[in-house]
């Protein structure tokens, strides 16, 4: 088996994600979020997710997030995902326990309760997070999800959940949950 330069720089900053098997979880209750949101595409999302971080940073000086669940969460979503054009919506933000209260600047929206996959994500370095999603999520959609006997759900095709775990120094790891329906 040949090895690609790609896959030899992709191994210094990500674990490798092949032979990983998700688990299987309903999501029995939606999980809310307050953050932004933005158009963005397979070809800009590695210079958006900064740029739209640190709107989110700026708005979150001046506008206090309420309802804030503890301990802290953060989800980044992925929805709407045009196979042709590469363009999907990305949104991100903190998790709340209502969206009765959405500060001046930002965006509420509720991830659906259902059935997800979930792998883990590792880099093995600070700067290794992007490869690391770009990773398990090409191996997600291109290898487990054709062979799973599931289907993409619709709606959202996938989220990562920050927790605190992510911020660990040794060995940070975050969840991406693809979001499935049975194909029967």
């Amino acid at each position: 088996m040949a090895v690609s330069i790609g896959d030899v720089v992709a191994g210094f900053f990500a674990h490798d994600v092949r032979q990983t098997e998700p688990r299987i979880v309903d999501l029995d209750q939606p999980i809310r979020i307050v953050g932004v949101v933005m158009e963005t595409s397979v070809r800009t999302i590695a210079r958006d997710v900064p740029n739209l971080g640190r709107q989110l940073r700026e708005v979150k000086r001046t506008h206090r997030v309420p309802d804030r669940v503890e301990p802290w969460g953060f989800a980044a979503v992925s929805m709407g995902f045009d196979r042709d054009t590469g363009i999907f919506l990305y949104l991100m933000g903190d998790r709340v326990s209502t969206l009765d209260e959405i500060p001046e600047g930002l965006v509420g929206f509720e991830i659906p309760e259902g059935k997800y996959a979930v792998f883990p994500v590792r880099p093995k370095n600070p700067l290794g997070w992007p490869i690391a999603i770009t990773r398990a999520k090409r191996h997600a959609y291109e290898v487990w999800l054709p062979r799973s006997g599931f289907a993409p759900a619709g709606g959202i095709d996938d989220f990562e959940y920050h927790d605190e775990r992510s911020t660990r120094r040794q060995d940070p790891e975050i969840d991406l949950y693809v979001a499935l329906r049975d194909t029967l």
